[in-house]
């Protein structure tokens, strides 16, 4: 195997098809990031045009501030759908995560894309055309479609870089999508500057930007192949599944490549597929499940979708000048962070990463808190929270933000890999949504001390991480799961265990080992 690895590290096998293919699959995650900061920066503008839907004067909103002494129950109701807008987003993510093994199975990987582009191209118009009907209905109907898309996006592009890709470059080609959506957060920032597109005048072409890379990657896809995995493992087809790696690799020489989809479709048949109620009732399955989750909790709960959804309103808050471009800073840093991590996922262990960025945003937490608490004792204290959000966003890129997405994949074997998936993005996308309805409550209510409850959490899920999680770094499966046994099972084997084995088709020496 080390062989084949470094033979594989040839330039040949990085063709312009598979470039190709890869940038046109990663406009899917590009347009997801963008979905997630484009409603950041105009949120003052949007706030006071549902200002005078409700009729809420403009002698009653100071610089986007809609004050509540006139009419609280308007200006409640403006925060009520302001947050809607915000979260419905994650809504659509979360129902539609369950889909994507479906829809990728039923159509395959590029009619799937190209079935949700028409999700993607709608939403954007609705949200485009806001102004001229009622807005916060279009806008709100537009997110919770776009994020129906995201949902199915942030499955069928990972899956089908994974399986176009050679086994040599599976892990650098598989960063793209984590790296495309902090390329689309980073652009939604900057169009969202006052002067181009995040004003009054112009934020509905802003909101509506978000269907272009649909657009693009509806265009390029006829010219992708599809993907060979799917075409033999799935289909059986192995006529189409060496013309499709012809295209990809740039030779005729494709038997390697056969050979190693058919060990693949070998393994796969010897294991039944698991159902995620399996996922938490048979031993073998449960503590790496919970694990999984806690991962994805501990993700989102970390604060950093505040960050993301509010950070503009963030860094007002904490007395920054300019808070716009602090956040198309805080954008770059991601960005720059983000590819950091593609060399260091590499060269350190997942467990190391994952507890060094949740350390690293625990202190950050508590340093934003006290720049809050303090900013209008010493103004100084205000450059001091916001370069604690900078770094609470590097630490998270080099830790909790990559690893959860590609580590379910690496806990669980092929049987029970889509369940796990399945349950894991549903998880995700719901504590997604929890955390931007919440936030402005939070907020509000906790002012300068926000922070401080995410402090906590963060306390807690790296606490979690150094007792649970395994390293996982080139390990097998079978070594992972090794790690979830209790000290002496191996020694006395329960019948139960057994019967679990043979039940999700383990091999006999699997059954004895």
């Amino acid at each position: 195997m080390g062989k084949d690895s470094a033979d594989g590290r040839s330039p040949k096998e990085l063709t312009g098809v598979l470039l190709l293919s890869v940038f046109t699959s990663a406009l899917g995650s590009l347009q997801f990031g963008y979905g997630i900061g484009v409603i950041n920066a105009p949120q003052e503008v949007i706030e006071m045009h549902y200002a005078r839907i409700f009729n809420i004067a403009q002698s009653e909103t100071m610089a986007g501030n809609i004050t509540e002494a006139t009419n609280p129950l308007k200006y409640r109701s403006v925060i009520v759908y302001w947050t809607l807008s915000v979260s419905i987003f994650c809504i659509g993510g979360m129902f539609s995560s369950f889909f994507v093994g479906y829809l990728a199975d039923k159509l395959g990987r590029l009619k799937a894309m190209l079935a949700a582009n028409i999700l993607a191209i709608v939403g954007a118009v609705l949200m485009g055309l806001a102004k001229l009907g009622p807005s916060h209905i279009l806008i709100i109907t537009g997110r919770a479609i776009t994020g129906f898309y995201c949902g199915l996006s942030t499955g069928l592009v990972p899956m089908y870089v994974g399986e176009i890709s050679p086994t040599s470059l599976r892990g650098a080609l598989g960063t793209i999508h984590q790296l495309a959506i902090v390329i689309g957060i980073l652009l939604s920032q900057v169009f969202g500057l006052d002067f181009l597109l995040g004003n009054d005048r112009l934020w509905p072409l802003l909101l509506g930007l978000s269907g272009v890379p649909a657009i693009l990657q509806t265009i390029l896809l006829p010219f992708c192949p599809k993907s060979p995995r799917y075409l033999y493992i799935k289909l059986g087809n192995e006529e189409e599944a060496r013309k499709s790696l012809k295209r990809l690799l740039g030779t005729s020489d494709t038997d390697k490549h056969i050979e190693e989809m058919k060990k693949e479709k070998k393994e796969i048949q010897k294991e039944l597929k698991v159902s995620v109620m399996q996922l938490f009732s048979l031993s073998r399955y449960r503590q790496p499940i919970i694990v999984a989750l806690l991962l994805h909790i501990s993700q989102q709960f970390s604060g950093i979708n505040a960050i993301f959804f509010y950070s503009t309103a963030i860094f007002k808050q904490s007395g920054i000048l300019y808070p716009v471009y602090a956040t198309i800073g805080m954008g770059v840093v991601n960005t720059i962070f983000t590819v950091a991590s593609v060399f260091l996922v590499e060269h350190a262990g997942r467990r190391t990463l994952y507890i060094l960025g949740l350390a690293g945003m625990f202190c950050c937490a508590v340093v934003m808190t006290i720049g809050l608490v303090f900013q209008h004792t010493f103004t100084w204290m205000s450059y001091l929270c916001m370069s604690a959000i900078f770094i609470f966003v590097a630490f998270f890129e080099i830790g909790p933000g990559p690893i959860p997405w590609f580590i379910v994949a690496e806990l669980f074997s092929q049987g029970a890999r889509p369940a796990a998936i399945a349950i894991a993005g549903f998880c995700n996308w719901t504590c997604n949504f929890i955390v931007g309805m919440c936030f402005p409550y939070i907020a509000e209510l906790c002012g300068p001390y926000t922070f401080i409850i995410f402090a906590g959490l963060l306390f807690a899920f790296t606490l979690f991480t150094y007792i649970k999680l395994p390293e996982t770094k080139s390990k097998t499966f079978e070594q992972i799961m090794q790690e979830f046994r209790p000290r002496g099972s191996l020694a006395q084997p329960r019948k139960a265990s057994d019967t679990e084995l043979e039940y999700l088709g383990s091999t006999e020496a699997e059954v004895s080992g």
